[in-house]
Order: structure tokens, then C-alpha cells, then sequence
């Protein structure tokens, strides 16, 4: 598949757009927020436990992280997206955290740019993960462009994003979304990674998430509301004043990820799930991590990092991982395993 030359610019100059937005502009949830604010961990003022004995470090996927961080998915496809992914790679393999990259379609349409993708060279090591939009598989993508952008990252999985919102407020979407959840069942028995599915910030409900679960997905990543509105970013990039309108209105759409994360867990015990959208801190990933996540994404807060250089973007992570370990210090929970089945968390009325 070759698209016209004019869609690869656009593609690739709506990548430059993004990290600008959300960079220069506030395009953070205002009126809805993460729902982790409606809980809070009792502290325990005798641990009876030895600070250096506490163990953050899990499993997702069958691959071993030190901590339950998840660089998420955010860029790829521009001369400066290629120098943060480079930065977060790094970051990534020095503290054996996760990370997923940006949606490839761009590397799909234009291959030249595929190298801005191409982090496993810096990052031998991690759990990564490629990344491409579910409802292009109605627009001609099929297996082989999954297996291609898979195959750029030497990836451990692959993310299809779902969001309808942000397709429907975006210049040109792509809003044709009947008949996808057997089109990603078909992929997934093909597939030969796992498929995990995301939102982008707006949330996804148990009922969606059990048919999900139930088409093959091997993973949800919530990414529920409460943190960067892509609603919000594409009424800055609005042709007329419709997009404009549309993208205002619906700024603080979605579900809380919170909710998301208490509500799937109640359907699905045992599906590997990873709490985003508008995690800001190690005490949000603590939090999401009680309620029954496996793994926490954060992608502002790296993204303004590795802006500024890979020494920020590893000073971020070291916080990230001595706020967690704070958090199971005072709560007297030595691992994650103890702090998930605890009621160290407790929901405040």
C-alpha cells in the first residue's frame, strides 16, 4: 500500500502539531479529573519494615519490569519526535520500565521516518510496544501494516488505539467505525504479539472492555479522562469553527480513569491492565495500582521532560519510583503483589 504523497504530509505534519499543542497549550481535562482524588491510602505509622527491603519491580506480559511504569504512547514521525523517542528509550532501558511509541501510521505511508520509531536499538531490553489506530483496519490496514510497524520496533505487542472522539473532531477523521471489533478479533488470532487495546483519554467501560476481552485483546489500557484532552488539542488544530466548537464542547468528555480501572477489574480478574489518563505522579500510580491496575502509563509528564533532555527525563523516573516506594513504606506494604490485595486504600465519601 503506497497512500498519496499529500496524506503522508499530513499525517506527518499532524504529528509536528500534537507535540506542539501539547507542549505550548493547555489542553488538560478542567472539569473532569482522574476520580483518584476520591481516595486515599490510610498511613501506617509503623510499617515494621525495613525501607530498603521494599521490592516495585513486576511482570506484564510475561516480560520483567523494575518498576510498574509505562512510558505511554505519545509521538514518532518528525526530526524532534525521533529525539524524544530516542531519550525515552534510553530512560526506559536503564530503568527496565515499559514504553510504546506513537501511532506508525506515518511510518506505514512514509518509510523514510520509520527510523523515528526505531528505538530498540537504545533499548534492548524493554517492554515495548507499537502502536496504531484500530479503526484504520476500515481504512485498508490489515495484517501486514500491523506486522510492519511491529516489525520497525521489534516490539513485544502491539497497541490499537481506539478514539472516536478525537477521529471526530479532527481535520479529515476517520470516523467510519462499523464493523471493527471483528476486524481487530481477525487480527488478534493472526497477530503474533499481543494486542492491547487503548483508549486516548476518554476512557474505556467494562462493557466494551469484556468484548474486547472477549475478540482476543490480550491487554486494556484505560486511558481514561481526566488528563490531556485530545479534544481539546485537535480544536487548536480546527480548520473552521465547527471543529473548533466541537472540540470545546466535548473537553472534558469521558470516563474518569478510576472508574474505568474499578469497573473492568469487577468484570475481568485477571485481564493484564494498565491504569493512564491524567497520572501525574508516583502517588496516582500507587492509587491506580491499588485499585487493581497491573501497570501505570504516564505520557505528559514524560513528554515535557524529554523535551528538555534525557538528564530531566531520568530525574522524572527517579521520582516516580521513590514516590511509589514511599507510598508502600507508609502504607506497610512491601510489594505491589501486598499493596493490591491490602485495604491500604480506601475510598473517601
Amino acid at each position: 500500500m503506497n497512500p498519496p504523497t499529500n496524506i503522508s504530509a499530513q499525517t506527518q505534519n499532524r504529528k509536528a502539531d500534537h507535540i506542539r499543542i501539547c507542549l505550548e497549550s493547555d489542553v488538560q481535562s478542567h472539569q473532569i479529573t482522574n476520580g483518584l482524588e476520591r481516595y486515599r491510602f490510610i498511613h501506617s505509622c509503623l510499617p515494621e519494615l525495613n525501607h530498603d527491603d521494599i521490592d516495585i519491580s513486576t511482570a506484564f506480559l510475561g516480560k520483567h519490569l523494575d518498576a510498574p511504569l509505562l512510558i505511554s504512547s505519545m509521538t514518532g514521525g518528525t526530526e524532534q519526535a525521533a529525539i524524544i523517542n530516542q531519550r525515552l528509550a534510553q530512560v526506559a532501558q536503564h530503568y527496565k520500565i515499559a514504553m510504546g511509541v506513537g501511532s506508525q501510521r506515518v511510518a506505514v505511508e512514509k518509510p523514510q521516518v520509520a527510523d523515528t520509531f526505531a528505538v530498540r536499538k537504545y533499548a534492548p531490553d524493554i517492554l515495548l510496544f507499537a502502536n496504531l489506530g484500530a479503526v484504520q483496519l476500515n481504512y485498508k490496514y490489515g495484517l501486514d501494516e500491523c506486522l510492519r510497524v511491529v516489525d520497525i520496533l521489534e516490539a513485544d505487542a502491539l497497541i490499537l488505539h481506539i478514539n472516536p472522539l478525537q477521529e471526530c473532531i479532527q481535520p479529515k477523521g476517520d470516523t467510519n467505525f462499523r464493523g471493527l471489533l471483528d476486524k481487530i478479533s481477525t487480527l488478534c488470532s493472526k497477530l503474533p504479539v499481543p494486542v492491547i487495546a487503548k483508549e486516548v483519554g476518554n476512557g474505556i467501560s467494562a462493557a466494551i472492555a469484556e468484548k474486547l476481552i472477549a475478540a482476543g485483546v490480550a491487554a486494556i489500557d484505560v486511558a481514561g479522562a481526566g488528563g490531556t484532552s485530545w479534544a481539546k488539542v485537535e480544536s487548536e488544530r480546527a480548520e473552521n469553527p465547527l471543529q473548533r466548537r466541537l472540540g470545546r464542547t466535548f473537553a472534558d468528555w469521558g470516563l474518569p480513569t478510576a472508574e474505568c480501572i474499578t469497573t473492568i477489574r469487577a468484570i475481568a480478574k485477571d485481564v493484564p491492565l494498565i491504569a493512564s489518563g491524567g497520572l501525574r505522579h508516583g502517588l496516582d500510580v500507587a492509587a491506580a495500582i491499588a485499585l487493581g491496575a497491573d501497570v501505570a502509563g504516564l505520557a505528559m509528564p514524560f513528554l515535557q521532560a524529554a523535551a528538555t533532555s534525557e538528564t530531566a527525563v531520568a530525574e522524572l523516573a527517579e521520582v516516580l519510583i521513590a514516590e511509589i516506594t514511599t507510598v508502600l513504606f507508609c502504607t506497610g506494604n512491601a510489594t505491589l503483589y501486598q499493596l493490591k490485595h491490602s485495604s491500604s486504600l480506601q475510598r473517601i465519601e
